[in-house]
């Protein structure tokens, strides 16, 4: 990645971080919000709509620090073979990112192999519904989501990666 492009993903990643912080909240039982977004193969997807009948993984993640806590959760769930879909939502607030999201993606299409593009859903526009649907209390930690058939949260988590809570995802997982 060249120096302009990472800085430009750097400042875009820093002022989406830097909106009025809303409490963390607990989303368990309520449907996801219907947004719109791109995977990184440039489909556009609605969620969750287009994730409906069958349970899936989100993956939400707020700031650039947030990968490293994904990343985990990522390879925790394909080591317990978790029979859901799993998809990374990079969620990035406010008007800046949104004008250079081409800039971002392509940004994160450099660091992310190609054949796992379809599973990074970018949500820019939108952003702002996910963001008061789980509160940015803490951006560093991601918002794991699992998603029953319908789209309606079963389990949330947002305090960061912890092998043993993953264990109990994976078991309600395979529950559904």
């Amino acid at each position: 990645m060249s120096a302009r492009l990472l800085a430009a993903v750097l400042i875009a990643l820093t002022l989406s971080a830097c909106g009025s912080p809303l409490p963390n909240r607990d989303p368990v039982g309520e449907r996801f919000p219907k947004v719109q977004g791109a995977s990184l193969e440039g489909e556009s997807i609605t969620l969750p709509d287009a994730l409906a009948g069958k349970p899936a993984v989100l993956l939400v993640g707020y700031v650039q620090n947030t990968q490293f806590d994904l990343d985990r959760w990522i390879l925790g769930l394909l080591q317990a073979g978790t029979p859901v879909q799993l998809l990374e939502v990079p969620t990035i607030d406010g008007l800046v990112p949104g004008m250079i999201a081409n800039t971002i993606n392509e940004g994160m299409r450099g660091g992310i192999p190609e054949e796992d593009w379809g599973s990074v859903v970018t949500v820019y526009d939108d952003a702002e519904a996910i963001v008061n649907f789980t509160g940015n209390t803490r951006p560093q930690n991601g918002r794991i989501f699992l998603l029953d058939a319908s789209g309606t949260v079963r389990w949330f988590h947002d305090r960061g990666y912890s092998a043993s809570v993953l264990l109990k995802l994976d078991e309600l997982a395979r529950s559904l």
